[in-house]
């Protein structure tokens, strides 16, 4: 089976390939030599052919392929250094082996995953359950008669503890696999992000209501980033929420003494 990818970004005069177009800088013309390098020795293993693309900045690159488990592509030092290959011979190996990056990129973060959202589906679950019982005890207020709200407060905390421990244990996992995502974008580009939904759809599992941040807020927890973006962030805005709420009827109703069931 082969892969294919479609560069839709032009290489720089240097044979480097490059997110966005500079304008042109003359240059001066190299001599050709009388007979074109032959390239097949510093083609990578997986590729198979190129063809042209849509358009004349595109091309269509085929690989067989990849199973993630070999080395990042990189063209061979010694194709730079071969006096016979042209700048052009040059920028086309560039920009074949910026293809097998892609490809290879997402081959490594399917293989990778896989197992890891596997793992994330039962917490999901777990924190899904719990979330569920933590509204589910708070409305269970407009229904407590006055002399039962210290149990009912009770029954809150307990869900409140239950809903931060999964929450945790979800973000604890997430952060794993946006370490991945962000592993595979430095491959390949924000252009060629492999969407864990689209892998977990790969393997028959539902991940489109997931909750998974981007890579810095589960490693940058520093005073001045501020707390936000993870499930238990988000967890503890809805208990604020909550407890405001109470602490304002028991207000409205006069029961500012904290033991005559006001919380705390």
């Amino acid at each position: 089976m082969t892969r294919v990818i479609p560069l839709a970004h032009p290489l720089d005069d240097s044979g480097l390939p490059h997110r966005q177009s500079a304008p042109a800088v003359p240059q001066q013309q190299e001599a050709t030599p009388a007979v074109l390098a032959d390239l097949a020795r510093y083609h990578h293993p997986h590729f198979v052919r190129v063809e042209p693309g849509a358009t004349e900045d595109w091309a269509k690159y085929y690989f067989r392929e990849f199973t993630g488990l070999e080395a990042l592509p990189e063209a061979p030092i010694e194709a730079y250094r071969d006096a016979s290959v042209t700048w052009e011979q040059r920028r086309a190996l560039a920009e074949q082996y910026q293809a097998a990056e892609i490809v290879w990129s997402k081959a490594r973060l399917r293989r990778q995953a896989a197992p890891l959202l596997r793992q994330a589906a039962p917490l999901w679950q777990a924190w899904t359950a719990a979330h569920d019982e933590l509204g589910s005890v708070f409305a269970q207020f407009w229904h407590t008669g006055d002399g039962h709200w210290r149990a009912q407060l009770l029954r809150l905390t307990d869900a409140e503890q239950a809903a931060r421990t999964a929450a945790e244990a979800w973000d604890a996992h997430a952060a794993r696999l946006a370490q991945l995502v962000d592993e595979q974008i430095a491959v390949a580009g924000e252009w060629e992000e492999l969407r864990l939904t689209t892998v977990a759809q790969e393997i028959g599992l539902d991940a489109s209501d997931w909750h998974i941040a981007w890579h810095n807020a589960y490693t940058d927890r520093s005073p001045w980033y501020g707390d936000g973006g993870l499930l238990v962030d988000d967890l503890n805005h809805e208990i604020a929420a909550q407890r405001d709420r109470l602490t304002e009827v028991a207000l409205l109703a006069g029961d500012t003494d904290p033991t005559a069931g006001e919380p705390a």
